[in-house]
């Protein structure tokens, strides 16, 4: 989860077990224990999977009640631990990354979870089938027409409160709220309802990486068990339903989860990352001269962060007596006078933050005041699916394309959506490969081949969703 999430919660004395000791089945039993939940879930009618802190510990976010967790740290007196990489640029586990093809596969109905780390969303699980018990610290809501918003930065406040931005439906406009729960917050209706109606279908409880503490949804899984279902738990440390479960596997999710999918004859498939930036270039005509300026944001506004972008190389390679130039602070932007009579090539070569799995990628713009370009609107789903699908092909990040663009007779906008991040998982180690280790870049080969004519290469919007993306990425759900 979240440290910033952590570091936002109200104090609170009583933060439950914490610090328990990790357990280790023996590998044999870890063995024998995987083949019988791969048959559990195998003959499984209605699975429904519960997640916690434990599944993203290998995406280098730390748990909260393990040896080394936030609230073990804190009650210690040694403060909050550091996370291995920006929490925006956190990439989804090999369990997260396995739920995505269970659910494929028709195999997983519904997923709860306790997380606020956007994990679920980020790996491309349906939104309609997944359950944000405690909030997500990426997601803001309108609380009169409903809309959610999934952000790629962290969104500043916790407990429900007002951010700076509002809704962009016309009819609407109200002040956005944080969906993040503090310590006092009731557990949303929606989420909450939807969650207990899957556990209490539920024929299979999964309960992956979490110590099954914090009250009311440590209790859901065990409605499953009244309705004649059963309950299956992996964790490192013992939980208080343990003795109410079918089966407890105490070792490391992503391992037994890998042997899960290895005993399902189930890919894992890879994490392909999409963002999306926004190009403005404005102009103003003084004479035989041209002022423009060019702006590089976010499609969530002009005081939105662009997380992915470190600085920006600005070259015009036809025109020698334009001097290049670096822009290093956001927002992006730059300012030139040039003849309105000379055209240009202008090339942006957008340097990346770590985090990410490649270097850079480059943007050409053509300029020629005299002319105005179309306007159009590409098929987005279509557009990134072909993009993930290349991205994945190339065992390559730094694919670009441009999904729409705006001309009007003083200014042109256009966004585009750049692959920025490719993982691999490898089922036979129990860690994600993260950013910087050895994982899919570009030269590389990918140890996990995939059938690139299936019609969802990698991951196809949900039919159910309905995603903007000129000023702001809009779910409707």
């Amino acid at each position: 989860m979240s440290l910033g999430y952590a570091e936002k919660l109200s104090y609170r004395e009583d933060l439950g077990t914490v610090g328990m000791p990790e357990i280790f089945d023996p590998p044999e039993l870890v063995q024998k224990k995987i083949e019988e939940l791969a048959v559990m879930v195998q003959k499984s009618k209605h699975l429904v999977v519960f997640t916690g802190a434990g599944i993203s510990t290998s995406s280098g976010i730390p748990d909260f009640r393990g040896p080394k967790g936030v609230w073990t740290l804190q009650r210690a007196g040694k403060g909050v631990p550091n996370a291995s990489l920006p929490f925006h640029r956190a990439v989804p586990s090999l369990t997260h990354m396995a739920l995505v093809e269970l659910e494929r596969a028709g195999l997983l109905k519904f997923v709860i979870s306790q997380n606020v780390d956007s994990l679920h969303l980020r790996s491309g699980f349906p939104r309609e089938k997944l359950s944000e018990l405690h909030g997500n610290s990426f997601k803001e809501i309108c609380p009169c027409c409903k809309t959610e918003y999934l952000r790629d930065f962290e969104i500043e406040t916790i407990g429900l409160k007002d951010t700076p931005r509002r809704c962009s439906d016309k009819n609407c406009g109200a002040r956005l709220k944080d969906t993040v729960l503090d310590w006092e917050d009731a557990l949303p209706p929606e989420e909450m309802n939807s969650a207990k109606e899957h556990c209490r279908s539920a024929d299979l409880v999964l309960c992956l990486g979490t110590s099954l503490q914090i009250t009311p949804a440590c209790n859901m899984p065990l409605m499953s068990i009244k309705n004649g279902g059963r309950v299956a738990i992996v964790n490192l440390q013992a939980t208080p339903k343990d003795k109410k479960a079918s089966l407890v596997i105490h070792g490391l999710v992503d391992k037994v989860i890998a042997g899960v999918m290895s005993t399902l004859n189930l890919r894992i498939p890879p994490y392909i990352r999409t963002d999306l930036v926004q190009i403005t270039l404005r102009h103003s005509l003084r004479k035989k001269c041209v002022r423009w300026t060019l702006r590089v944001t976010s499609t969530h506004g002009l005081r939105a962060p662009l997380p992915f972008i470190q600085s920006i190389e600005v070259s015009f390679p036809e025109r020698p007596d334009m001097k290049p130039v670096v822009l290093k602070e956001q927002p992006f932007s730059l300012q030139r006078e040039t003849s309105m009579y000379r055209s240009f090539f202008m090339l942006l070569k957008l340097n990346f933050s770590d985090g990410c799995s490649c270097l850079s990628s480059s943007i050409g713009w053509p300029v020629d005041f005299q002319k105005q370009k179309d306007s159009f609107v590409r098929d987005r789903t279509l557009v990134i699916r072909e993009l993930q699908c290349a991205a994945e092909h190339e065992s390559c990040a730094g694919q670009q394309e441009i999904l729409e663009r705006e001309s009007l007779p003083r200014a042109e906008t256009a966004i585009h959506a750049i692959v920025t991040d490719i993982v691999s998982y490898n089922t036979g180690d129990d860690k994600v490969a993260l950013p910087g280790d050895n994982g899919m870049y570009c030269g590389r080969s990918n140890p996990a081949k995939r059938n690139m004519e299936c019609t969802g290469c990698y991951p196809a919007a949900p039919k159910k969703l309905k995603y903007l993306f000129l000023k702001d990425e809009k779910l409707n759900c």
